[in-house]
């Protein structure tokens, strides 16, 4: 396919689903080569895109906004749907019906980061014929990244991070302390600039305490879920989004259809339900998470009892798996994958203190998704890293301003990348 910007030529490549059963069940994965319209036959170096998530597709190329033009002026990139989401074997209810709980949880094991980084490693043998590439991790991405940097570094030939460096040594808890921490600090600022929207909320949480209020697919609208609205805060324009939704709540007395609509889309997980199993991100061995969000938030008595209520983030609870019509099928296995302590380390600490392919890594002030403290503290065990920091931007700064992507190509160039 040919566009007036771009030639894309789609992929799809089977892989084993447990790598370490190379003879035994496989999926397939999907990617997009993407090469700027004239230069199909150039021999430009590679750039594999690790989008964020988990359970998320990679961003169309005519939406994938300005780091993709940036790329491609000197770039392939390959946009790869990392395996559980997208067209790359997605985990959803009715991919996981049939299944046990027990099933359905040993499934799901199979889709952290390592399985993602050998599935890549099958492209780039299929795909880009073993040349190496770099490496351009948004948010989940750059955990990706150094997923890929501990397995295989003979692979690439610099790594990109947005948002997106792993709290190495940190627990689930410690990650949710700092993030409610920032969320406090989210709140703070999104009310101090649309203070009505404070008697909004409160009003907006009594009446679904005491109405039966119905999403469009069936499910009771609570005041908890209402909170999840929150989600945004901690993107450009997600406060404006928020606020939106929140205005058009009341139709008279009664709430708004498509209030509705907007609290369904902005709050569920009907694309991407393997996001709601994300605490196994930061589970390691003997480190069961126990639903680390949930227990730690009750630390937080700013932000469980507050009146007005406050506004909660990304985060997932137990209670979601009872509430979301699309979660429920996934109840019982996200229990037993809280309380799962066989689980491999995803980062191997030694390699990655002597890497010596050349990583920058973007960190943005106030990211409400990777704790700003703990990249911090992450990045001086990774060798040949270097930080960029900013206040300008928001969590997917990047993905919106091709600028940014300039910036951290400079600096691995300046350290010998390509």
């Amino acid at each position: 396919m040919t566009t007036d910007e771009f030639t894309l030529r789609e992929h799809r490549v089977p892989v084993p689903l447990d790598h370490s059963d190379p003879d035994g069940p496989t999926i397939e994965v999907f990617a997009q080569e993407v090469v700027a319209r004239g230069r199909e036959h150039d021999d430009l170096p590679w750039l594999l895109f690790l989008q964020g998530g988990p359970g998320a597709p990679s961003p169309p190329p005519a939406f994938a906004g300005g780091w993709l033009t940036t790329a491609l002026e000197d770039h392939r990139v390959l946009l790869f749907d990392q395996r559980g989401g997208g067209r790359s074997a997605p985990i959803t209810a009715s991919t996981m019906a049939g299944r046990t709980d027990q099933e359905i949880a040993a499934h799901v094991t199979r889709f952290r980061a390592d399985s993602i980084v050998r599935d890549a490693e099958v492209l780039r043998a299929r795909v880009a014929g073993g040349a190496k590439w770099t490496l351009l991790g948004q948010s989940y991405g750059g955990f990706l990244a150094l997923t890929y940097l501990s397995l295989a570094p003979e692979a690439l030939s610099a790594v990109l991070i947005s948002g997106g460096v792993p709290p190495l040594g940190a627990t689930a808890d410690e990650v949710y302390r700092h993030t409610y921490a920032e969320l406090l600090r989210k709140n703070s600022a999104y009310f101090a600039e649309h203070p009505d929207d404070a008697d909004l909320l409160k009003r907006l949480a009594a009446h679904l305490d005491t109405h039966d209020v119905r999403l469009p697919d069936g499910a009771r609208l609570t005041s908890r879920r209402l909170r999840l609205v929150g989600r945004n805060l901690g993107m450009s324009n997600g406060p404006d989004r928020v606020h939106a939704v929140l205005r058009q709540a009341w139709d008279g007395d009664r709430v708004s259809e498509g209030f509705l609509r907007a609290v369904a889309a902005e709050t569920g997980f009907t694309d991407a339900q393997l996001y709601a199993l994300q605490e196994f991100l930061y589970a390691g061995p003997d480190r069961p998470t126990r639903w680390a969000a949930h227990r730690v938030l009750a630390e937080f008595p700013e932000l469980t009892d507050a009146d007005p209520p406050l506004l909660i983030g990304e985060m997932i609870y137990p209670w979601m798996f009872e509430e979301f019509t699309e979660l429920r099928p996934f109840a019982g296995a996200a229990h037993l994958l809280a309380e799962e302590s066989d689980w491999p380390d995803l980062y191997d600490l030694d390699r990655l203190a002597a890497n010596d392919v050349p990583v920058a890594a973007l960190v943005y002030d106030g990211d409400l998704y990777t704790p700003v403290e703990l990249q911090l503290r992450a990045t001086p065990r990774i060798g040949a890293a270097r930080v960029v920091r900013t206040g300008e931007f928001h969590h997917n700064g990047m993905m919106r301003n091709g600028e940014l992507l300039t910036r951290l190509l400079e600096v691995v160039r300046g350290d010998g990348g390509p």
